[in-house]
């Protein structure tokens, strides 16, 4: 299987966000995110 190196995030509802964000960086994905994702 493959492994991730990117993950592009896009969100709406912005609740639990940053718990799933800082569990991609520990398994060293790249996060990308929308101009709105980032606020």
């Amino acid at each position: 299987m493959a492994k991730i190196k990117r993950a592009l995030i896009s969100v709406f509802d912005k609740r639990g966000v940053v718990e799933f964000a800082r569990e991609l960086k520990s398994l060293n994905v790249e996060i990308l995110s929308t101009g709105g994702t980032a606020g």
